[in-house]
């Protein structure tokens, strides 16, 4: 069933599941819960991918898709990081959140600033997807890289961290903008000879289905990812407690972990979409390793480290005293709070090692300029 409301900006649908109790559920028996998404195929198809999951923990709980336009997907000539909003993905349906329109909204962790409007946090994040970047070739091209393209081959991007790093590793290529989400920018590659190839997150493709499209990984060494990328978050509102614990389930420990760090070391750099930040995190016989990254727009300057902490990713089965703090907008629940707050302090400590390196003089130019392009 679909019902359009607010002018065509909500389509609402309905899903009903059945199955046996659940703590959780019986506190929600009683209502409907209603699952923010952008209208995207991709983001229906990873919000769909929450609900099945959510399906599986709670069999008896009725479920609603409610999907909307962002801001974000309404303005598609102009480069994300020329936009200046900090909520281009997020704005509209959190604004759905508070007005108890829907009651939890899922996001691709990358949109999510490290900083949440009050009252909301991310009450979940998902066993993340392999988070590299990756490569798509038009069809002419089939069987390069982007080490073997043709002197001042084209390469779409809309990421300033994309192509900071693949402008300092391989500095024969051009890029150039590419907007709209992951079906139009697929179309504008295969159908137009403006670009030689693409580069994407490899979770959207692979949670799509499309692996085939993909024609090369990059690895940390070539293009270091974005925060949060790979992961979806689970938005939810800080009161609702029945709808906080139900969410809580699908918390993956290690993805938790690594997570707080990246975002941790964003917030402390004060970075964003309109600068070049880039990470890479891995957890390691319970050492969790950062390795963060600034660079100008043209990649020739940069600052690079890496740092390590101890953590636990033992899951806990029962509530601790701590559980509802909050960190870099995260609540989760039955991950050790020690952990957590180990994690966030690993990237507050990374950030402030490159800030004494400079960073803060790299990105303030890589502002300058974005904004002046």
């Amino acid at each position: 069933m679909e019902v359009e409301l607010g002018g065509g900006h909500m389509v609402f649908l309905n899903c009903t599941y059945l199955g046996e109790n659940s703590a959780a559920h019986n506190e929600n028996s009683s209502r409907i819960i209603r699952v923010g998404t952008r209208k995207s195929q991709l983001a229906r198809t990873q919000t769909g991918s929450v609900a099945d999951m959510l399906k599986e923990l709670y069999p008896n709980a009725e479920l609603e898709i409610v999907a909307m336009t962002t801001t974000g997907d309404r303005i598609l000539d102009t480069a994300l990081s020329k936009i200046g909003e900090k909520s281009l993905f997020t704005k509209e349906l959190e604004t759905a959140l508070e007005k108890n329109e829907v009651d939890l909204v899922v996001h691709s962790l990358k949109d999510l600033p490290t900083t949440l409007p009050p009252g909301f946090t991310i009450g979940a994040i998902c066993k993340r997807e392999i988070p590299f970047d990756a490569v798509v070739l038009h069809p002419s091209h089939a069987g390069k890289s982007l080490e073997t393209l043709p002197e001042r081959s084209v390469v779409g991007t809309s990421s300033l961290r994309r192509a900071a790093q693949l402008r300092r590793r391989f500095p024969h290529l051009e890029f150039k903008d590419i907007r709209g989400n992951l079906n139009t920018r697929l179309k504008k590659l295969d159908e137009k000879s403006d670009y030689s190839a693409i580069v994407l997150a490899a979770a959207g493709l692979r949670r799509m289905g499309w692996e085939n499209r993909i024609s090369q990984i990059l690895e940390p060494e070539d293009c270091m990812y974005a925060v949060g990328q790979g992961a979806l978050g689970v938005e939810v509102r800080m009161n609702d407690t029945a709808v906080l614990d139900m969410v809580s389930a699908l918390n993956d420990t290690e993805t938790v972990l690594r997570c707080i760090a990246e975002r941790s070391f964003m917030k402390h750099l004060e970075g964003g979409c309109s600068v070049p930040v880039a990470v890479h995190t891995a957890i390691n016989e319970n050492q969790l390793y950062l390795t963060g990254a600034v660079y100008s727009l043209d990649g020739s300057d940069s600052l690079k480290d890496t740092m390590q902490i101890s953590v636990s990713t033992q899951t806990q089965d029962e509530d601790c005293s701590n559980d509802d703090f909050q960190h870099v907008g995260i609540t989760a629940k039955r991950i050790p709070h020690h952990s957590q707050a180990a994690a966030e302090k690993l990237g507050m400590q990374l950030a402030n090692l490159l800030l004494s390196k400079g960073a803060k003089e790299i990105l303030t130019v890589a502002r300058q300029l974005n904004d002046t392009r």
